[in-house]
């Protein structure tokens, strides 16, 4: 007599079903991990490029030069060197408090005279020497000088004659920004190097300064024939 087949017990539901994968959420955290990474690293490089970039940035744009006058010398000058706008100007004082001042603007290559007695303004073009002094004064504000030596016994002196042209003014549009901000609203005029007047025509007036070059200029204007 053949004995029953054992029956096999039927599985639950539970037991069949398929093992939960766990490789899908594993692979979201690796690759979040990574791109959260990347963010940080990005995050210190672009800082450290900024930090390294305003390091090597001069910390003053607009840096002043003294001129240390000899006792019992009448003449008391400053200079501003603005390396944002690449402008030097000369602040020249005199003995009657009156303060004449001569930008050069390197920009637009022009030289500017504004002189203390006059409601005008006095304007030509850069020369080789005009760029040489610009130069020295952005190197000497490189070097942080704060003092610097007015005349002594190698200082070279000379005369410069400006003619002014008459009935020439400078349009506004044409001055460049930082001659229209030295001279605001008064009228600009056009001015050239002369060899000197003629005999029968005054000097209008004069400017002296002087450059870090060891040389002292005495600027006279005078009107040029209509």
């Amino acid at each position: 007599m053949e004995e029953p087949a054992a029956a096999h017990p039927t599985p639950s539901p539970e037991k069949r079903a398929p093992p939960e994968s766990r490789t899908p959420p594993r692979i979201f955290w690796v690759i979040l991990s990574v791109i959260l990474m990347c963010v940080i690293i990005c995050i210190v490089v672009a800082g450290v490029l900024s930090f390294t970039q305003s390091s090597s940035k001069p910390l003053f744009q607009v840096i002043r030069l003294n001129f240390q006058s000899h006792p019992g010398s009448q003449m008391n000058q400053s200079a501003f060197v603005d390396k944002s706008r690449n402008t030097v100007t000369y602040y020249v004082t005199s003995s009657s408090n009156r303060t004449t001042a001569v930008l050069f603007d390197g920009k637009n290559g022009y030289v500017c005279y504004k002189p203390a007695e006059q409601k005008n303004c006095f304007l030509r073009m850069m020369d080789g020497q005009d760029w040489e002094t610009v130069r020295e004064s952005f190197d000497l504000s490189q070097r942080r000088v704060d003092q610097l030596p007015l005349p002594n016994d190698r200082t070279r002196y000379y005369r410069e004659f400006l003619g002014i042209v008459p009935g020439r003014p400078v349009r506004p549009e044409e001055a460049g920004e930082a001659v229209r901000s030295l001279c605001e609203e008064v009228p600009i005029y056009w001015v050239k190097k002369k060899d000197g007047p003629a005999k029968q025509r005054l000097i209008y007036l004069c400017i002296d300064i002087c450059f870090p070059s060891n040389i002292c200029v005495s600027i006279c204007f005078y009107y040029l024939p209509e």
